[in-house]
């Protein structure tokens, strides 16, 4: 397997990705139209981190962590380094060593769609990560890949410098040329779930708010008591 090492990809700006960092995944994958999700296997090695920034892609061979080594050199001040490989694997590709390095250059975490390993080292020196596994299972440095070429995890196209989110309920990526239209996007979504927070404390229904009693007519959907609903015989 050859490959190639970009330099210097564009990436989003900074300031529609600190705008992006103040929601939550579900919030900035609801304001995109429910796209953007990298699937539901990565999940977080620790619990109430949020963090964005720009993805510097990695492409590897199975159970093969060179291209993350050639990755590094690639990572700087705001940088999330996205991981995959060209076939499924679990092995341990990434640890606390990988975690220094990146951190001294700046970077804030670590989405990888293969395995992590040293987890406790990684939540104590407080660097962030979602992996589709986690194994000590070590590696070897012998395949040729690519860094900051566009990858696919989860059934979505990540390109370098797309805008990663990532939090407790998972991964989302925001293309860079959308950033700003979805930063802006999301704190209207944020705004408008405010005011029904506001009217569910105050007592008032979803079906009320949204409309829904109309949906359930137009679907069929009736009331009945439960005294008419086991004369009916739908009860036993």
């Amino acid at each position: 397997m050859s490959g190639v090492i970009v330099t210097d990809p564009p990436k989003a700006d900074a300031k529609d990705v600190e705008a992006i960092a103040g929601h939550g995944t579900a919030t900035v994958h609801e304001a995109m139209g429910r796209t953007g999700l990298l699937g539901t296997r990565l999940r977080p090695i620790q619990q109430g981190v949020r963090v964005a920034g720009t993805a510097v892609t990695v492409l590897s061979w199975p159970g093969d962590n060179l291209m993350i080594h050639a990755a590094v050199e690639q990572c700087g001040e705001g940088d999330i380094l996205v991981v995959t490989t060209t076939s499924p694997s679990t092995d341990g590709m990434f640890g606390e060593l990988f975690a220094t390095a990146l951190h001294r250059r700046g970077a804030r975490g670590l989405v990888i769609d293969a395995g992590i390993r040293d987890t406790a080292e990684l939540r104590d020196m407080g660097f962030p990560a979602w992996s589709a596994a986690v194994s000590p299972q070590g590696t070897v440095k012998a395949t040729g890949g690519s860094v900051n070429v566009p990858v696919v995890l989860g059934g979505q196209i990540v390109r370098p410098g797309d805008v990663i989110l990532a939090d407790d309920d998972g991964v989302v990526c925001v293309s860079r040329e959308s950033a700003r239209r979805v930063a802006a996007a999301s704190e209207a979504r944020e705004r408008k779930e405010a005011l029904a927070r506001a009217a569910f404390l105050d007592g008032e229904l979803g079906l009320d708010r949204y409309g829904l009693r109309e949906t359930l007519v137009r679907l069929g959907v009736t009331y009945k008591s439960y005294d008419e609903y086991v004369r009916d015989g739908a009860a036993p």
